[in-house]
């Protein structure tokens, strides 16, 4: 018997899904990168065991320091791709002023 773990069964059947865009930062060389998921635990540890991607494989370890949560899929990734612009990238700046200015 083949039982699918809580993640699979959840994506396959709820409804109640919640959905983060989230802002990691690399503590190698203080770049952010910016994604959205489901589950910010797990996709955080893939990035920082190297199977999220060449961008961050290369720029790991990371550190989380910001997310969002929606329930529609859509609306999460529709606010990555505004952060991932030049005024998205200067939201950022302004909503996390204080996280960034002291910084040690």
């Amino acid at each position: 018997m083949v039982v699918a773990s809580s993640a699979t069964r959840r994506r396959g059947g709820d409804k109640n899904i919640m959905w983060h865009t989230y802002i990691l930062q690399s503590i190698k060389n203080s770049r952010l990168y910016v994604g959205f998921t489901d589950d910010i635990q797990r996709r955080l540890l893939e990035h920082n065991s190297g199977t999220g991607g060449n961008y961050t494989s290369n720029n790991k370890p990371f550190k989380l320091i910001f997310y969002e949560s929606f329930i529609s899929k859509k609306d999460a990734t529709n606010q990555e791709m505004f952060y991932k612009t030049g005024y998205g990238r200067e939201v950022l700046k302004k909503k996390l002023y204080n996280y960034f200015n002291n910084q040690q």
